[in-house]
This record gives C-alpha cells, sequence and structure tokens, in this order.
C-alpha cells in the first residue's frame, strides 16, 4: 500500500529544503534531494505540484519527482 501524507509547506533556503507534512516540519540538506533541486534557481524551486494523494512532489520546471516518504526518510 502506498502512503499518503498531506504536505501542508515546502519552503528553500540556501542549503536547504523545508518540508511540513502531517504537522510536522523536516529539515532535508538540499544535497541529498537531488542534482536538478541542488542547481536549480528560486523560480524553478517554487513553481511544484503535489499529487492529490500527497505521495509525490513534482517540479516541472526541473522535470523532477520525489516521493514525500523519500524525503522524510532524508530528513531522519
Amino acid at each position: 500500500m502506498i502512503a499518503t501524507y498531506k504536505v501542508e509547506d515546502l519552503t528553500f533556503d540556501l542549503h536547504t529544503l523545508y518540508l511540513k507534512v502531517d504537522g510536522k516540519t523536516y529539515k532535508i540538506s538540499l544535497q541529498k534531494t537531488s542534482d536538478k533541486l541542488v542547481n536549480a534557481n528560486a523560480i524553478e524551486r517554487g513553481l511544484y505540484k503535489v499529487s492529490p494523494s500527497g505521495y509525490g512532489i513534482h517540479w516541472p520546471l526541473l522535470d523532477e519527482d520525489l516521493s514525500v516518504e523519500w524525503l522524510i526518510k532524508l530528513a531522519e
């Protein structure tokens, strides 16, 4: 069974992705995510879509898809 999540917020600073899911905020090093996000500008990072189930996040300008479950594991 695929886990579903409620993605409440997603923001960035220079080296970190902050992901708020189901009331909890996760701090994830960009270096651990993907080269596309590391090299993206603020506009490319800021334009994203969360899948209806909350399973994944898609950045259309980067053609990048990452699962929420995987991102949470990177923070732990």
